[in-house]
Formats: C-alpha cells, sequence, structure tokens
C-alpha cells in the first residue's frame, strides 16, 4: 500500500485541458504524458511541460519506463522542429525542456534533429532558455557534439539508479559508465554548458550506494541533481517492482548531502522527477543572473 505523502493533489485542469488539446493538434508528444508523469497536472497548470521530439517509440527496453517500446520508431517530422518552436513561442515560455525517445534505428540516433530543435527555439524564442534531456547516444561523441554546437543553456543526462542496479533496470545498451561518459564528455565540449542528471529510489538501493553515485555524478563536472520515487508504470512482470517508499525526511537529508558534495542544486522528494519545475525555476535564478553580468555566457 502507498503512503499517504504519495498522494497528489488535484490541480486546475483549465490549462491542463488547453495544452493537451494545442499539443495534440499540432502532432506533438510530451513525456509529461508518454511516461505517466505524476506530475503532469500540477506542471500543466502552471504552464510547465517536457516536449518529447523524434516520436513517442522507443528503441530500448528499459525496465521501469512507461513510454512505448519498439524495434524502431515513428518516421521522423522534419517539420517537428519548427512546430515545437512555434508552440513554445505562441506560450511564450521562459524555459522549455525537450527530451526524446532513443532512437537506435537512426543513423546519427537523432541528434541532428534534436540539435535542430535547439537551433528553431534559439531563433524563435531567443529568450527561452532550453533545457534537453537526452538519450546517451551509445556514447558517439560526434552526434553529442551536435548538442553541445546547439548551445543548449542546460544538458540533462539520466544515470536512473546507482551502479549495482543499473544492469538490472536498464535496457542493456544503456550501461552506467556510458551515461557518466556522456555527461563529462558534454563537459569537456564546452565547460560552459550546465549539466544535470536524475535518480530514482526505491528499487533495493543503500544509502552508501546513493552517495557513491552523487560521488561518480560530481566527477563529471554534473552540476544539477533531481532525486525521486520509483513509481512501477503497470503490474506485469516487465517493470521493476517498488522495493521501498522513500519517506520524505530521508529525501530531505539526501537533498542536502547532495549540496554538502557540490552540486549547485538538488531536488529531492517522492514526486520529483529529471525535468521537476522546482529545479527548472532554481536553473533560472542562476543562469539569468550570470548571462545579465558576462555578455556572451550562455
Amino acid at each position: 500500500m502507498k503512503p499517504e505523502w504519495l498522494s497528489i493533489r488535484p490541480a486546475s485542469t483549465e490549462k491542463y485541458n488547453s495544452i493537451k488539446s494545442r499539443i495534440k493538434e499540432m502532432g506533438l508528444h510530451t513525456v509529461c504524458t508518454e511516461a505517466h508523469c505524476p506530475n503532469i497536472t500540477e506542471c500543466w497548470s502552471s504552464g510547465t511541460a517536457t516536449f518529447m521530439v523524434l516520436g513517442d517509440v522507443c528503441t530500448r527496453g528499459c525496465h521501469f519506463c512507461a513510454v512505448n517500446k519498439g524495434r524502431s520508431g515513428i518516421s521522423v517530422d522534419s517539420v517537428e522542429p519548427k512546430k515545437l518552436a512555434q508552440l513554445i513561442k505562441e506560450w511564450k515560455l521562459d524555459y522549455a525542456v525537450i527530451t526524446s525517445v532513443c532512437r537506435d534505428d537512426l543513423e546519427d540516433q537523432g541528434a541532428s534533429h534534436f540539435a535542430n530543435c535547439i537551433l528553431e527555439i534559439k531563433k524563435e524564442a531567443p529568450q527561452t532558455l532550453v533545457e534537453v534531456l537526452i538519450p546517451d547516444f551509445r556514447g558517439d561523441v560526434e552526434a553529442l557534439k551536435r548538442i553541445v554546437d546547439a548551445k543548449p543553456d542546460v544538458i540533462g543526462h539520466n544515470i536512473e539508479t546507482v551502479r549495482r542496479l543499473s544492469p538490472e533496470i536498464r535496457d542493456k545498451r544503456a550501461t552506467y559508465e556510458t551515461s557518466l561518459s556522456v555527461l563529462r564528455n558534454a563537459k569537456a565540449l564546452d565547460k560552459r554548458i550546465y549539466t544535470k542528471s536524475s535518480m530514482m529510489l526505491g528499487i533495493g538501493e543503500t544509502d552508501e550506494e546513493i552517495l557513491e553515485a552523487m560521488a561518480d555524478l560530481r566527477s563529471a563536472g554534473v552540476d544539477f541533481l533531481a532525486i525521486g520515487q520509483y513509481l512501477k508504470p503497470m503490474s506485469n512482470g516487465f517493470y521493476v517492482d517498488v522495493k521501498e517508499y522513500v519517506t520524505p525526511e530521508r529525501f530531505e537529508v539526501l537533498r542536502k548531502k547532495a549540496i554538502e558534495s557540490g552540486f549547485l542544486y538538488c531536488a529531492a522528494g517522492p514526486f520529483v522527477r529529471s525535468s521537476y519545475k522546482a529545479g527548472e525555476h532554481f536553473i533560472k535564478s542562476i543562469i539569468k543572473p550570470l548571462s545579465a553580468k558576462v555578455p556572451g555566457i550562455l
């Protein structure tokens, strides 16, 4: 039985319904719906959404993710970057998060399309800060460079869990070390870009392993961290079971540990996800003052 702190307060649905309708009308996708995010009503009601490009079918088979899976994704929509930028401009967003499914079926795994989305947003909505949550591109540095060269403000890539549990819950093509290398290489390619990662708790990890993962992320130069509770998407045997519901008090202890270890910011709590709006708001408070003080930064 889920504990009482895992109940979500209903939010206003007027803006939620408006956003849902407009996204469907333009043929776009959000990770909010595809991954069954528990914060969807709260975030959409406040005007925050995480867009998912390159379709809604992922070529990876991770045992925690509710996104549709298949050997190949849908045909790439070459107009998607323009539609996405148009929608962001229309909503006058000052912060946008762009993610994607994994597309191992594409020659560059979708990196060029991803980069085009960033460039179009920067062109159509230059005041919008862009955070991207990218796949690992199988560790291809050239693919990663395409993203970096498009100059997003934040590059996020999730390690998802601790080292020991990574092979159990992630697709065999996604490894703990590859994820660390993506984050490390992003910083090496452009040290001005902030980097971010996320972890799920409640699948059997220990506090020592969590702290080890934090240290690994810091050694890769990661600036921001999100820590949340894993919630099993469906009841079938494909998905890993929840082993523990982590208390809000323990999340707060881990948040403080993360700050002590050197992260600029850590969002931690039962419903925190990698693009949770509280983290976005804090990142804006860091990036915007720096941009104003130092011409050319970010």
